[in-house]
């Protein structure tokens, strides 16, 4: 298996691009349709475990919009073949000083491009700030 295929590995990026950009700005239709519509897509939260896409779709349709900004760092985004990646970050938001969110997904290329199918967000206190 080829890992990291440049052309695939940028389109996955592309994405991952267009999923963080809909998740700042609240685009919940953007959001929709990067997330695999099965039964069998799964989002961990910060307060919620979502299984199936019919949960996912309600969750950000009754989001709040407020305080979604944040500033990513230690992005990996890596492809295993042509259709399986991953992407990882963490995150910072203004609005959550000392803390640090963690944010894993798992992607597959569909018919359609690629789709999140498998998604964990947490945030913990920042062990670079603790005492």
């Amino acid at each position: 298996m080829e890992i990291d295929i440049p052309e695939v590995k940028a389109e996955l990026e592309a994405a991952f691009a267009r999923y963080e950009t809909a998740l700042v700005t609240n685009d919940v239709e953007a959001l929709d349709g990067l997330f695999h519509s099965a039964p069998t897509t799964i989002r961990y939260g910060g307060g919620e475990n979502l299984y199936g896409y019919a949960e996912i779709q309600a969750f950000r349709a009754g989001r709040s919009p407020a305080g979604l900004a944040r500033a990513l760092e230690r992005t990996v985004v890596t492809t295993y073949g042509r259709d399986f990646g991953t992407a990882s970050t963490l995150f910072r938001r203004d609005n959550a000083p000392g803390k640090i969110g963690r944010q894993m997904q798992t992607w597959i290329r569909t018919p359609a491009g690629w789709r999140v199918v498998a998604a964990h967000v947490s945030v913990i206190a920042d062990p670079a700030t603790a005492s």
